[in-house]
Protein backbone atom coordinates (compact mmCIF):
# COMPACT_ATOMS: atom_id res chain seq x y z
CA UNK A 1 0.00 0.00 0.00
CA UNK A 2 3.00 2.37 -0.79
CA UNK A 3 3.84 4.46 2.09
CA UNK A 4 1.40 3.80 4.52
CA UNK A 5 1.64 5.28 8.13
CA UNK A 6 2.21 2.28 10.64
CA UNK A 7 0.02 1.93 13.23
CA UNK A 8 0.95 0.18 16.46
CA UNK A 9 -1.84 -1.58 18.35
CA UNK A 10 -1.38 -3.03 21.54
CA UNK A 11 -0.30 -6.84 22.01
CA UNK A 12 -3.61 -8.18 21.94
CA UNK A 13 -3.78 -10.54 25.39
CA UNK A 14 -5.41 -13.97 24.89
CA UNK A 15 -4.78 -17.10 26.49
CA UNK A 16 -3.95 -20.89 26.12
CA UNK A 17 -4.75 -22.46 29.32
CA UNK A 18 -3.07 -20.67 31.82
CA UNK A 19 -0.41 -18.54 29.30
CA UNK A 20 -1.01 -15.40 28.65
CA UNK A 21 -0.24 -14.87 25.00
CA UNK A 22 0.82 -11.36 23.45
CA UNK A 23 0.77 -10.40 19.70
CA UNK A 24 2.03 -7.86 17.38
CA UNK A 25 0.91 -6.84 14.22
CA UNK A 26 3.31 -5.31 11.73
CA UNK A 27 4.18 -5.39 8.13
CA UNK A 28 4.98 -8.92 6.75
CA UNK A 29 8.34 -9.65 5.01
CA UNK A 30 9.55 -12.08 2.24
CA UNK A 31 10.81 -13.92 5.92
CA UNK A 32 6.83 -14.36 6.52
CA UNK A 33 5.97 -15.53 3.20
CA UNK A 34 6.07 -19.65 3.97
CA UNK A 35 3.69 -18.42 7.45
CA UNK A 36 1.40 -16.21 5.65
CA UNK A 37 0.76 -19.44 3.11
CA UNK A 38 0.21 -21.89 6.24
CA UNK A 39 -2.19 -19.95 8.44
CA UNK A 40 -3.67 -18.68 5.30
CA UNK A 41 -4.29 -22.31 4.29
CA UNK A 42 -5.44 -24.08 7.41
CA UNK A 43 -7.57 -20.96 8.59
CA UNK A 44 -9.57 -21.47 4.84
CA UNK A 45 -8.99 -25.78 4.33
CA UNK A 46 -12.31 -26.60 6.44
CA UNK A 47 -13.99 -23.91 3.95
CA UNK A 48 -13.39 -26.06 1.21
CA UNK A 49 -16.24 -28.68 1.37
CA UNK A 50 -18.32 -25.70 2.75
CA UNK A 51 -17.97 -24.01 -0.60
CA UNK A 52 -17.43 -26.47 -3.00
CA UNK A 53 -13.79 -25.26 -3.73
CA UNK A 54 -10.64 -23.33 -2.61
CA UNK A 55 -11.68 -19.92 -1.22
CA UNK A 56 -9.38 -17.44 -3.22
CA UNK A 57 -7.16 -16.25 -0.77
CA UNK A 58 -5.35 -19.87 -0.44
CA UNK A 59 -4.16 -19.32 -4.20
CA UNK A 60 -3.39 -15.88 -3.60
CA UNK A 61 0.42 -14.48 -4.80
CA UNK A 62 1.72 -13.61 -1.47
CA UNK A 63 4.97 -12.92 -2.91
CA UNK A 64 3.49 -9.84 -5.01
CA UNK A 65 1.24 -9.02 -1.89
CA UNK A 66 3.99 -8.95 0.33
CA UNK A 67 6.39 -6.89 -2.07
CA UNK A 68 3.35 -4.86 -2.34
CA UNK A 69 3.07 -3.98 1.42
CA UNK A 70 -0.28 -5.46 1.37
CA UNK A 71 0.09 -8.08 4.03
CA UNK A 72 0.11 -7.19 7.70
CA UNK A 73 0.89 -10.46 10.05
CA UNK A 74 0.16 -11.22 14.00
CA UNK A 75 3.00 -12.26 15.52
CA UNK A 76 3.76 -13.77 18.60
CA UNK A 77 7.00 -15.19 20.38
CA UNK A 78 7.80 -19.11 19.94
CA UNK A 79 4.95 -20.92 22.02
CA UNK A 80 5.18 -24.72 22.06
CA UNK A 81 1.49 -25.67 21.82
CA UNK A 82 0.85 -22.87 19.03
CA UNK A 83 3.43 -24.02 16.49
CA UNK A 84 3.47 -20.59 14.76
CA UNK A 85 5.25 -17.00 15.65
CA UNK A 86 2.83 -15.99 12.18
CA UNK A 87 -1.14 -16.50 14.00
CA UNK A 88 -2.79 -14.15 11.39
CA UNK A 89 -2.73 -12.41 8.48
CA UNK A 90 -4.18 -9.28 7.18
CA UNK A 91 -4.13 -8.56 3.56
CA UNK A 92 -5.32 -5.17 2.96
CA UNK A 93 -5.81 -2.70 -0.59
CA UNK A 94 -6.40 1.03 -0.33
CA UNK A 95 -9.59 2.05 -2.84
CA UNK A 96 -10.49 5.36 -3.98
CA UNK A 97 -13.42 5.74 -0.85
CA UNK A 98 -12.84 2.47 1.25
CA UNK A 99 -10.21 -0.14 2.46
CA UNK A 100 -10.65 -2.98 1.13
CA UNK A 101 -9.80 -6.47 3.45
CA UNK A 102 -8.94 -9.03 0.84
CA UNK A 103 -8.32 -11.51 3.48
CA UNK A 104 -8.40 -11.87 7.07
CA UNK A 105 -7.07 -15.53 8.64
CA UNK A 106 -6.09 -16.50 11.89
CA UNK A 107 -4.59 -20.25 12.34
CA UNK A 108 -6.59 -22.69 14.09
CA UNK A 109 -4.47 -22.49 16.72
CA UNK A 110 -4.76 -19.27 17.24
CA UNK A 111 -8.28 -19.25 16.91
CA UNK A 112 -10.77 -17.84 19.81
CA UNK A 113 -8.34 -15.77 20.97
CA UNK A 114 -9.68 -12.39 20.12
CA UNK A 115 -6.88 -12.38 17.11
CA UNK A 116 -9.53 -12.06 14.01
CA UNK A 117 -11.12 -9.26 15.85
CA UNK A 118 -7.94 -7.61 16.50
CA UNK A 119 -6.92 -7.73 12.79
CA UNK A 120 -10.19 -5.92 11.95
CA UNK A 121 -9.86 -3.40 14.30
CA UNK A 122 -6.23 -2.86 12.50
CA UNK A 123 -7.95 -2.21 9.19
CA UNK A 124 -10.59 -0.38 10.41
CA UNK A 125 -7.54 2.11 12.83
CA UNK A 126 -5.74 2.00 9.06
CA UNK A 127 -8.30 3.24 6.95
CA UNK A 128 -9.36 6.24 9.04
CA UNK A 129 -5.60 7.14 9.52
CA UNK A 130 -5.77 7.49 5.42
CA UNK A 131 -8.99 9.39 5.56
CA UNK A 132 -11.19 7.10 4.59
CA UNK A 133 -14.41 6.35 5.74
CA UNK A 134 -15.00 2.94 5.20
CA UNK A 135 -14.02 -0.67 5.06
CA UNK A 136 -15.40 -3.42 2.78
CA UNK A 137 -14.92 -7.07 2.32
CA UNK A 138 -16.08 -10.10 0.45
CA UNK A 139 -16.88 -13.48 1.74
CA UNK A 140 -18.72 -16.56 0.15
CA UNK A 141 -22.44 -16.97 0.90
CA UNK A 142 -21.93 -20.07 2.23
CA UNK A 143 -19.49 -18.74 5.15
CA UNK A 144 -22.52 -17.81 7.03
CA UNK A 145 -20.81 -17.46 10.30
CA UNK A 146 -18.27 -15.32 8.94
CA UNK A 147 -21.02 -13.38 8.27
CA UNK A 148 -23.03 -12.90 10.55
CA UNK A 149 -19.69 -12.19 13.14
CA UNK A 150 -19.14 -9.35 10.24
CA UNK A 151 -22.28 -8.03 10.94
CA UNK A 152 -21.94 -7.91 14.58
CA UNK A 153 -18.74 -6.05 13.87
CA UNK A 154 -20.82 -3.30 11.77
CA UNK A 155 -20.90 -4.59 8.38
CA UNK A 156 -23.55 -4.69 6.77
CA UNK A 157 -24.57 -6.68 3.28
CA UNK A 158 -23.65 -4.04 0.10
CA UNK A 159 -24.15 -6.79 -2.60
CA UNK A 160 -23.54 -9.63 -4.07
CA UNK A 161 -22.09 -11.42 -7.06
CA UNK A 162 -21.50 -14.70 -8.82
CA UNK A 163 -18.32 -17.08 -8.13
CA UNK A 164 -17.35 -20.04 -9.38
CA UNK A 165 -18.86 -22.13 -6.53
CA UNK A 166 -21.60 -19.81 -5.49
CA UNK A 167 -22.12 -15.83 -4.82
CA UNK A 168 -20.08 -13.32 -3.15
CA UNK A 169 -21.42 -11.50 -0.51
CA UNK A 170 -20.26 -8.00 -0.78
CA UNK A 171 -19.93 -5.94 2.83
CA UNK A 172 -19.45 -2.54 3.77
CA UNK A 173 -18.55 -0.63 7.11
CA UNK A 174 -19.09 2.84 7.39
CA UNK A 175 -16.72 4.36 10.03
CA UNK A 176 -16.80 6.68 12.69
CA UNK A 177 -14.17 9.32 13.32
CA UNK A 178 -12.80 9.39 9.77
CA UNK A 179 -12.01 11.47 7.50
Amino acid sequence: MGRVRRLRLPPVPTTTESRTVEYRIRLGTSADQAAVEEVTRAAYQPWVAVVGGRPGPMDSDFASLIADRKVQVAVTEQVAELHLSVGGVLVQALEDDALLIENVAVHPAHQRRGLGLALIRFAEDTARARGLRAVRLFTHERMATNIAWYEELGFVISGTEPSESGRLVHMRKTLSGAG
